[in-house]
Formats: structure tokens, sequence, C-alpha cells
């Protein structure tokens, strides 16, 4: 009997390892190609010069103009995408926990009724509204913040929910209320250390989502990094593969450091902590 649990073991080990193989070629072999192609030089040779091209950004604005300001643009989108994600779904989710739950199906819906809708459907919606926003604010990529909000509400709401959900948000609350915490206090100091995780998920999704959208600054005529890599691909083809793989290596980053932040937080949190 022991022998042939044994065995089982080592054939479930045997497969787990042929499935991880199978998905890491998979998921690697693209990747290696697209490296190999930036490397391609005259002759057969191999070089660097596009990576070294890319990290010297003095040069990389001269050369590529267009491409380097679609890389600003983007920061700039993620963090203000980011930022009013946060400054308007935490406050609203816990507030409709703790005050109105009779809300929060109505929220739900809401949050994720974008995720619904096609990206090239909500442009023809929001055209007519970014009419105004031009009029008012200028023309700017930076203006497809709100766009890119609404874009981000059904992922950042799904994962805000499901941290919330994991502690008594209520009695955390009642009990900082109970010892005359304001509720800004209770916000920063007791709701959010307890849901960081949720958070650093939310905006994780949220910079993924933003670093790779192209429909919507494509069709309302801004420049984002797609944008700029889709129009660099027309001239330039090493240099859009290099940019694409980096962006795709960056967010293998952020999810690296996610986790290992996530990670930590749980190692480093113990019953007594809370005593």
């Amino acid at each position: 009997m022991a022998g042939l649990i044994a065995r089982r073991r080592r054939r479930q080990a045997l497969f787990r390892w042929v499935v991880v193989a199978v998905l890491a070629v998979f998921f690697l072999l693209p990747l290696v190609a697209m490296f190999e192609f930036t490397t391609r030089g005259t002759g057969g040779h191999r070089t660097l010069a596009t990576w070294r091209l890319l990290v010297h950004w003095g040069e990389l604005a001269a050369t590529y103009p267009s491409l380097w300001d679609g890389m600003k643009n983007s920061f700039g989108l993620v963090l203000f995408t980011v930022l009013l994600m946060l400054v308007l779904l935490v406050p609203t989710v816990v507030w409709v926990r703790l005050r109105l739950p009779g809300l929060r199906r109505v929220v739900e819906f809401l949050c994720l009724l974008p995720l619904t809708i096609p990206a090239i459907v909500l442009v023809v919606g929001l055209a007519p509204v970014y009419a105004w926003v031009v009029y008012f604010l200028g023309d700017s990529t930076l203006t497809l913040t709100f766009a890119y909000t609404v874009l981000v509400l059904p992922y950042a709401y799904r994962a805000i929910d499901a941290g919330l959900s994991a502690i008594d948000v209520r009695t955390l609350a009642e009990a900082a209320r109970s010892l005359g915490a304001g509720w800004g206090t209770v916000m920063v100091r007791v709701v959010l250390p307890n849901i960081r995780s949720a958070v650093l998920s939310a905006v994780f999704l949220s910079v993924a989502l933003v670093l790779g959208e192209f429909t919507i600054a494509s069709l309302l005529s801004r420049t984002n990094v797609q944008v700029a890599i889709n129009l660099l691909g027309k001239s330039s083809a090493t240099m859009s593969v290099a940019v694409s793989l980096a962006s795709l290596i960056l967010a293998f980053l952020l999810l690296f450091v996610l986790s290992f932040a996530g990670r930590r937080r749980r190692s480093g949190t113990t019953p007594g902590d809370h005593s």
C-alpha cells in the first residue's frame, strides 16, 4: 500500500513538472523570439544597439520623439488613473459596506458595467463627452485618465471588495470610532493597512490595463505607448518589438513585487500583533 502511494505521488509530481515545463515553453518562447529579433544586426551579427538606445533616454527622445512622448504620456496616465481610482473607489466601497449596505448591489453593478461594454462601443459614447473635456481642459493625452478610470473599475472593484470581504470592517471601524478616531483616521490607519494586498492588486491591474490600452487612445487620436509602438512598427520594427518586450517585462516585475509585498505582509502579521 505504501509503495502504491509513493508511486502515485511520483507520477503526480512528474505530471506537475511536465505541465510547468510546457507552460514555461509556451510563455517564454515568444519572449525569447522577440529578444532574438531585437538583437539582429547587419551581416547576421548580433547587436544590443536597440536596447542600449532604449535605456539612453536622451538619445531615445531625439531619435524617436513620438515614442518618447507616448512613454511619458503612459507614465502620467498610470499615475493619475491609479490615484483617481483609489480616491474614488476605496472610500466609496468602504462607506457602502459601513453605512449603506443596501446600495452594495447597485455600486457593484455600476462598477462592473464597463466590463460588459466593448472598448470600441465605449469610444462612441465617450467621443461627445471628450469634446467638452477638450473644450475645458485641452486635448492633452492625460485627459484619458477619466476614460481609463472607468475601464479599470471592474477589476479594481473586485480586488478591493475581495479584500474587504476577508475582514470584519464594521467591527474594526466601530472599535476605532469608540476610541475617538475620526473617519479619516479609520480609513488611513485601520482599514487600508488591513486591505493593503487588495489595494496592491487593484493598483497592479490598473497599471497593466493602462499600459496595454490601445483602442480608446487610438480612436480618440491620443498618443500613449501602445499607439506609439503601433506607429513605430511601420518605420522601425526592431525598436517597436523591443519596447513591447520591455513593457511585458515591466508587467512581470510589477506582478513579482505585488506577490512579494503581499507575502511579506502575511508573514509579518501574527495573532499577537492585534492584541
